[in-house]
Formats: C-alpha cells, sequence, structure tokens
C-alpha cells in the first residue's frame, strides 16, 4: 500500500487526475448527504410531498452514497485503480444520457420537475467531463513512461 503514495508513482499527472476525481467525488458526496440530511428541502423539486416524498430523496442520496465507491479507490490511485476509473466515467454518462431519455419522456407543463433532471443532466455530465480530464491525464502519464523506457 505504501508503494501507491511514492514518488514514483504520485507524478504531477496522477495529482492532477486525483485532483479531478476528488472535485466529482466532493460533488457526489455533497448531493447524497444533503439529500440524507435535508430531504425536505428536496422534495418539491420531484413535485412530491409527505413521507413518501422525504422517503424517496433520502432514498436517493443513500443510492447517491453507494454509488460512490469506485470513485474512492480512483482516488486513492487513479494508475492502479484505473478500472475504477473507467467505471466512474462509465456511471456519470448513463447518468447523464439516462437522465436526458427521462427529461424527454415528461411533459411541457411539469417546469418543475424537468428543472430538477435538467440540473442533473448538468451535474452529470460536468462530472463526466472532469473524469474523462483524469483519464486523459493517466493515459498522457502512461505515454509519457513508456515513451522513457525505450
Amino acid at each position: 500500500m505504501n508503494a501507491l503514495f511514492t514518488r514514483k508513482n504520485n507524478t504531477k499527472l496522477t495529482l492532477a487526475a486525483r485532483l479531478l476525481i476528488a472535485i466529482v467525488l466532493f460533488l457526489n458526496l455533497q448531493a447524497s448527504f444533503l439529500f440524507m440530511l435535508t430531504p425536505d428541502a428536496f422534495v418539491p423539486a420531484f413535485q412530491l410531498e409527505g413521507v413518501p416524498g422525504r422517503t424517496a430523496v433520502v432514498g436517493y442520496g443513500i443510492l447517491f452514497l453507494m454509488w460512490q465507491v469506485p470513485y474512492v479507490f480512483a482516488l486513492l490511485h487513479p494508475v492502479k485503480f484505473r478500472v475504477s476509473l473507467w467505471q466512474a466515467l462509465i456511471m456519470q454518462l448513463i447518468g447523464t444520457v439516462g437522465e436526458s431519455i427521462l427529461l424527454a419522456t415528461i411533459p411541457g407543463e411539469y417546469e418543475l420537475l424537468r428543472g430538477s433532471i435538467q440540473r442533473f443532466i448538468m451535474f452529470d455530465a460536468a462530472g463526466a467531463v472532469l473524469l474523462l480530464g483524469a483519464i486523459l491525464l493517466i493515459w498522457q502519464q502512461d505515454f509519457l513512461q513508456d515513451r522513457d523506457a525505450t
């Protein structure tokens, strides 16, 4: 485990990739905990109410939390846990595409609900861009290491 944190295994590119992953992880965890701890603030945005609405929003928060596992491993070391970084990117892309499809099914008169889904789309798309940036940094690091080894 200590080898993960040696200077050789933590180039500037790896640290930059970690920063991008950390931003996405932080924002995802923030959303998770806000949904779990203050569900009443979000219930109306989903056009829900009462105990069922609070329960649904807290449930979303729990789901957001459990979905962060690959992000944690990717943050720990994006080179060694490269698969986790790819999993996180795929999850963000699934969210962006799935929410876009969902948005297309919501009638126009549900402006508040459509606005909530649009925010999820922007949130997930921004996360996907940051994670793609992290993957490109790791790819560049691999390329440079391969070049230097020859």
